[in-house]
């Protein structure tokens, strides 16, 4: 199967000012993500707020350049790619946002919405373009005549599947999805990711699937990235995943969506506030919150390992691959570092 983006250790690093005689802070967004993406597969993203998700969705869709790191799209590279050649790039991933009711001109008709990116990017004459947007509204299960209405005239579900047609309309490898459902009401979300699936399978479509929505998640993706204040917790196959998580985080998250976790893996709820990105803690980042950390934990960071087909930023992930979870007796659990 041809890979149709692949990022080898994405870092974003922001300056943050904070006053005109101190020097900068570095709010390190993203701490070097890596992960290949196929013709035909879901790669969904998922964490808390401010885990750096969205981040790594704009650098992807070329609109941030990462500070450090390698992307290669369609067979280019991505961020060293001259400044000319970077629109036929640009078409070959395509973002569909989380708001429908926000990210399509209230002012335009539907034909507009759809035809400028083909005015815009191609030689296609009046004629083709509008014959193109007839064929996309159908593809995406809407008449074709509602290409002469505006945005105004159509609910949440049918606005995010023109949404979904004008990110199709330049033929892309990649599609993007930002929390995509998550503005929908529950019976339009499972419609709109049927689309979505229907739709990749005829296309061979790529997806990045960012979500915070597990039972989403579940259903959609091929594989899964666990993020925290921008590192890797988790990484792998979607069923290894939902079956056996073997990083704490990832156990927490799944505890907090019922009917999604395991049954015989033991309920997380986590305790404390989300670190600060500007002050992270030493070691592992989770640290601070994770029920099992010693103080090896506290003192140096796991480096990402591959076990059990998947890759974790966790030192003890091999014991709980063999003997499970261990009771939580608070943070000092000393039993780990034997």
């Amino acid at each position: 199967m041809t890979v149709v983006v692949e990022a080898q250790n994405l870092r974003q690093v922001y300056k943050i000012r904070r006053g005109m005689f101190r020097a900068p802070a570095l709010l390190q967004a993203v701490g070097g993500v890596s992960f290949a993406i196929e013709a035909g597969k879901t790669l969904a993203v998922v964490g808390e707020s401010g885990c750096g998700k969205s981040t790594l969705a704009r650098m992807v869709a070329l609109i941030e350049k990462p500070t450090d790191g390698t992307l290669v799209l369609d067979g280019a590279d991505a961020v060293a790619t001259p400044h000319a050649d970077r629109g036929r790039l640009r078409q070959a991933v395509q973002l569909v946002f989380q708001n429908p009711y926000g990210s399509l001109n209230p002012r335009k008709k539907i034909s507009a919405v759809l035809e400028d990116p083909l005015k815009i990017n191609t030689d296609m004459g009046k004629a083709e373009r509008a014959e193109r947007s007839r064929a996309m509204l159908a593809q995406v299960g809407l008449r074709p005549e509602y290409r002469n209405r505006y945005p105004h005239m159509f609910s949440g579900g049918q606005r995010q599947r023109i949404a979904i047609a004008r990110a199709l309309m330049l033929n892309p490898k990649l599609l993007v999805a930002d929390e995509p459902v998550s503005a929908l009401d529950v019976s339009i979300q499972a419609q709109v990711l049927n689309l979505l699936s229907d739709l990749q399978d005829e296309f061979k479509l790529a997806y990045l699937f960012i979500s915070h929505d597990l039972a989403v998640v579940r259903h959609i993706a091929h594989e899964v990235l666990v993020m925290y204040l921008g590192h890797v917790m988790e990484q792998g196959p979607k069923d290894k995943l939902f079956a056996r998580p073997l990083h704490p985080y990832t156990q927490a998250l799944l505890a907090s969506t019922p009917g999604v976790g395991p049954r015989n893996v033991q309920r997380i709820v986590l305790r404390g506030e989300l670190p600060s990105p500007l002050a992270p803690p030493s070691g592992c980042v989770f640290s601070s919150r994770c029920p099992y950390a010693v103080e090896q934990c506290r003192a140096e960071r796991p480096p990402p390992r591959v076990v059990d087909e998947r890759i974790v930023a966790c030192h003890f992930a091999g014991q709980f691959l063999e003997s499970g979870f261990p009771e939580v007796r608070g943070t000092d659990n000393a039993s780990l570092s034997a």
